[in-house]
């Protein structure tokens, strides 16, 4: 609080006394510069209003038009099985992925998040493999006419496997097939929100749709309280994250005032590859489980910690997904 300016009339019948300046307003202490890496699941395009390659050509320009504006260099992780759909012949397909070839013409980068969106923990390691080698053509051509590879993995539903020695001979075949694993320090249920959000669009609800979105953000904030906090106590400083969000409608229209709200928070976007250079990702991980969970909650375990519990949306969103999932 500022202080109070001091009365240079005490001393009347006495010397003059010396005036006396006010003291400094205090500034708000600043917040540490922070790093952070944006990545999006499940390209091209989950949890939309409308699936038609003209409207999803639509969508994927106004996603980009968020990372373009707030200069985010986002990297997104493709499933191959979305780009051939039933009854849309070639023509269709060729419309898909000219979905990817936006993201890489606006300078992104793509990775593999397998063809079909299955579980490591559910399949048997070689079925697992093989829905990873089925979900690289496309996205490895489109990659490679930029000449660059396809480089990053992300696992699906954060499913490092059950046991210890399949995720580690996963981690393995991945490495000699030229991967590196795409780890997430900040995840969150942006997907619950975006699954009530473009329902209560089709709904022909838009006043319940930004009601989800205003919560959104607020939620996301308590997100980033949360890791940044536990980032801290794990590691006494501030970490490069990576942000796990998906390729929905929500982010569509609400990507770019999240983005502003990162920069208030005094982050700075870098690459995926700038974040993973941070020694944290170094860190021993023999996380193995039923649950997919960041990695901060991997070293917390490594570290001998109880897992901490993270943010959760809010029970009017979490009732309505539930609600439509019957």
């Amino acid at each position: 609080m500022p202080a109070l300016a001091l009365c240079a009339g005490l001393g009347l019948l006495t010397a003059p006394a010396a005036s006396v300046n006010p003291a400094p307003r205090q500034a708000p202490e600043a917040r540490p510069v922070r790093q952070l890496a944006v990545t999006f699941d499940d390209l091209p395009a989950v949890s939309v209003v409308k699936g038609d390659t003209v409207s999803l050509g639509v969508f994927t320009d106004r996603l980009l038009e968020n990372f373009t504006t707030h200069a985010v260099p986002v990297t997104g992780f493709v499933n191959e099985g979305k780009l051939t759909v039933a009854g849309e012949g070639l023509e269709g397909q060729a419309a898909r992925v000219a979905l990817l070839g936006k993201w890489l013409a606006k300078g992104f980068e793509l990775g593999n998040h397998t063809y079909s969106h299955r579980s490591l923990n559910e399949l048997p390691i070689e079925e697992f493999e093989a829905d990873v080698v089925r979900g690289e053509p496309v996205t490895a051509a489109l990659m490679g006419t930029q000449g660059r590879r396809l480089r990053y993995f992300r696992h699906p539903f954060l499913h490092v496997g059950l046991d210890l020695a399949k995720r580690r001979a996963f981690e393995a075949w991945l490495s000699a097939r030229g991967y590196t694993v795409a780890p997430v320090t900040i995840d969150n249920d942006d997907y619950i929100f975006a699954a009530v959000y473009a329902a209560a669009l089709k709904e022909g609800a838009p006043e319940t749709a930004h009601k989800v979105a205003d919560a959104y953000l607020v939620y996301m904030s308590a997100v980033f309280d949360f890791h940044e906090a536990l980032a801290q106590s794990l590691f006494g400083r501030p970490v490069r994250h990576v942000l796990l969000l998906h390729a929905n409608e929500l982010n569509a229209d609400y990507a770019g005032r999240l983005f502003e709200r990162l920069r208030q928070r005094n982050y700075e976007f870098v690459s995926l590859e700038k974040a993973l250079e941070d020694p944290a990702y170094a860190s021993a991980d023999a996380y193995v489980g039923r649950w997919g969970i960041s990695w901060m909650h991997h070293w917390e375990q490594a570290m001998g910690r109880p897992r901490t519990g993270a943010p959760d949306p809010p029970a009017f969103v979490t009732e309505a997904y539930e609600k439509g999932r019957k």
